[in-house]
């Protein structure tokens, strides 16, 4: 198929994923478009793999060796307010961060290898759900992703917007930061406003705490670590006369390996339990980590810089780590892995942030990112010299 053509496939593809957006562990219609559309290509597909999820495999002469490709299938919660052609038919629902175009990606590459791939090998195309919720890959790997399918190394793209178009960035090591969600409920002696020496006022120990909080990062850990401690909401019981009994503090931690995470918990379990202590109140801290840190392997690494050359595409393979959280991370952790930005160009609607409400995929990044796994899959597959 030339590459036009091919293009103009993806770009239906995509814009149909658009304007009928699921949410995680709900992508049925999408899932079985997805297995309907690798079954025409002549591949081998396995629906409700951890769940709504599709692997679609693909073998080519004598080669032993699998490689993923994987491409997320999930939309956000979101209304959109684009006003385009092709924006979401569904109410409350999204593709805001560009699931649709790294779902028609996947499957254009699926489409080229099948017909024309020069490899020996087996590519499995790996189609998750629920990457959003930080719990699909998990429940794919779970139900026997790596040990079904024999995969050996794992990629994954995401869209960038605010990079120029096509350019590529990657790294070895911490590629994506660790998420944990954090809640301190501060149990005080509430009392009235006119008489504080009354009682333990839940807010200035919950204010003490906050700032407290602030000196983690910035005095606590080594400055080349890299973390990030946010609270979000502050919440009491009190009103206009009353001062509070109780005070809940809620926020999100982010760090690039989990040893960093572990720290920040510690340490924020001694600040909440010091303070509360010092005014003779308790504070409980709950601290649940929801997304790993996602860890680049080196030889994947080079390989996408190897396959960016190839087409002569620009790539960083040294780009610093970025500190929103990607659930690919259990697929890297499982195997090795490489997760790598493509730019979404510079320009409107495809530099707006993801999951901005007038966020689109760029349509123009189609060929170039189905052309860089097709690249990268020949080049993994190559037939092995006796």
């Amino acid at each position: 198929m030339d590459t036009e053509t091919l293009t103009r496939e993806m770009r239906s593809w995509r814009q149909a994923f658009h304007r009928r957006p699921e949410l995680g562990f709900a992508e049925h219609a999408t899932s079985a478009r997805i297995a309907e559309l690798l079954e025409s290509f002549g591949l081998n597909v396995h629906r409700g793999v951890g769940g709504t999820g599709v692997v679609g495999l693909l073998q080519k002469g004598t080669g032993n060796r699998t490689i993923g490709l994987r491409a997320d299938m999930d939309a956000l919660p979101i209304t959109e307010a684009t006003g385009l052609p092709h924006a979401s038919e569904t109410k409350g629902a999204m593709h805001a961060c560009g699931h649709d175009g790294h779902m028609a990606m996947l499957l254009g590459a699926a489409r080229q290898l099948a017909e024309e791939g020069d490899f020996s090998g087996r590519i499995a195309f790996i189609f998750q759900p629920a990457e959003e919720h930080g719990q699909g890959a998990r429940a794919m790997i779970e139900d026997g992703l790596f040990s079904r399918f024999g995969i050996e190394e794992v990629y994954a793209v995401h869209n960038m917007p605010g990079l120029p178009l096509g350019h590529v960035e990657t790294r070895q090591g911490p590629m994506t930061a660790s998420e944990s969600l954090f809640e301190i409920n501060v149990i005080a002696r509430g009392g009235h406003a006119a008489l504080p020496h009354l009682g333990v006022d839940a807010i200035t120990v919950a204010a003490e705490i906050v700032t407290a909080l602030q000196t983690i990062v910035a005095r606590k850990l080594d400055p080349a670590s890299g973390g990030v401690v946010s609270v979000t909401e502050f919440e009491t019981d009190g009103a206009r006369n009353v001062l509070p009994s109780r005070a809940v503090l809620r926020g999100d931690a982010r760090a690039l390996t989990a040893e960093v995470n572990h720290a920040i918990e510690a340490k924020m379990r001694a600040l909440a339990g010091g303070i509360a202590s010092a005014h003779g109140v308790e504070a409980e801290l709950s601290y649940e980590t929801i997304f790993a840190p996602t860890i680049n392997a080196p030889g994947p690494v080079e390989a996408v810089a190897d396959a960016s050359e190839a087409l002569g595409m620009e790539c960083n393979p040294a780009a610093a780590p970025k500190f929103f959280s990607e659930d690919f991370a259990h697929m890297a952790a499982a195997s090795k892995g490489c997760f790598l930005l493509l730019g979404n160009g510079t320009e409107g609607a495809h530099a707006r942030p993801l999951h901005a409400t007038d966020y689109d995929f760029n349509d123009a990044l189609l060929g170039r990112g189905a052309a860089l796994w097709t690249r990268l899959a020949e080049q993994r597959l190559t037939p092995r010299q006796p």
